[in-house]
């Protein structure tokens, strides 16, 4: 009985997944394992999300790092709604057609970041290729209001790809967020299975033309690995990002959501991760952060702050 029930819901969830072969989820190894949440500070967290009608990727996306952050008041809104346009097959977010913007969501979000009383905050969304800026325009609009409520508050954005958005990227970089960030997720070859309705080079020039709006925005991008990529596919990677001066990467382990989505080839080892992280740096990446629990927004307020001091240390 419990399996029916589970598999309705995850059909109504991601109803392009339904009919996929099914792969086995693979026990997770001791490295993998965390804590729920439950404490008196995420549970104030979790209020403040849903009396301002919010909706945040800690839940939709089934964040391993949740119990962790909501205990510290840490959470990272997704705006424009709980459904994707994409299908991408490693993402536990709801796909569909999407409800219309709500208006009123760029002040609730920037309400909810004063009463946590957040140092810095990571705004996300899903993809809306439904609409002609791709969302563009809201993520300025919640941009601009949280600055007004919040004007200590440092703002950091995980966007989407805005593929066949022209002037959108510019129109998100002009509002000067403190951190822009877009993740190319996977590694070139894994692009038509793992992400296909995006494109590895579009998003490396994504990057790359926020760098030319703005050369002092921070660029971030991250990775999941376990999806059967090679190594020197992933340093590859690395040297694109560079090669758009994109100044933060960060590395964490795929974990398969359903037996429908894509299959977790293997566990990598906190050894593996800790020498991606040695040869990000070799490469000339400011920040980066990789081990099996990354993810991107995961101690993003303490990695921006290092982050910045680094540039100021650097400039001086």
């Amino acid at each position: 009985m419990v399996t029916v029930l589970d598999t309705t819901k995850r059909e109504i969830r991601h109803p392009e997944k339904a009919h996929r072969p099914e792969n086995p989820i693979k026990k997770k190894p001791a490295w993998i394992r965390v804590k729920a949440g439950g404490s008196p500070i995420y549970q104030e967290t979790a209020k403040i999300i849903k009396d301002n009608n919010l909706v945040t990727v800690c839940g939709e996306a089934g964040c391993p790092n949740i119990g962790e952050c909501w205990s510290k008041k840490h959470a990272t809104m997704m705006i424009m709604g709980d459904t994707c346009t994409r299908a991408c097959a490693f993402c536990n977010v709801k796909t569909g057609i999407p409800s219309a913007l709500d208006v009123k969501e760029p002040e609730n979000v920037a309400k909810a970041v004063a009463k946590l009383g957040l140092n810095h905050v990571v705004i996300t969304s899903v993809d809306r290729d439904d609409l002609d800026d791709g969302g563009a325009q809201h993520f300025v609009e919640t941009i601009e209001a949280i600055r007004s409520m919040s004007p200590d508050t440092t703002i950091e954005i995980l966007t989407p790809d805005f593929l066949r958005k022209e002037g959108a990227i510019e129109k998100v970089a002009l509002a000067k967020p403190d951190v822009f960030n877009h993740n190319l997720e996977t590694v070139s070859s894994k692009y038509l299975t793992v992400r296909p309705g995006a494109r590895y080079f579009h998003s490396i020039r994504l990057l790359q033309m926020v760098k030319e709006v703005d050369p002092t925005i921070f660029t971030k991008s991250g990775i999941m690995v376990g999806f059967g990529e090679q190594r020197n596919e992933v340093l590859q990677l690395m040297d694109d990002l560079r090669s758009a001066d994109v100044d933060f990467i960060t590395i964490g382990q795929y974990l398969q959501p359903t037996s429908h989505h894509h299959e977790l080839v293997k566990f990598v080892t906190p050894d593996q991760f800790k020498s991606y992280e040695t040869s990000a740096y070799s490469k000339g990446f400011s920040m980066v952060s990789s081990t099996p629990l990354t993810r991107s927004s995961h101690h993003a307020g303490e990695d921006f702050a290092k982050l910045k001091a680094a540039r100021e240390a650097a400039n001086q």
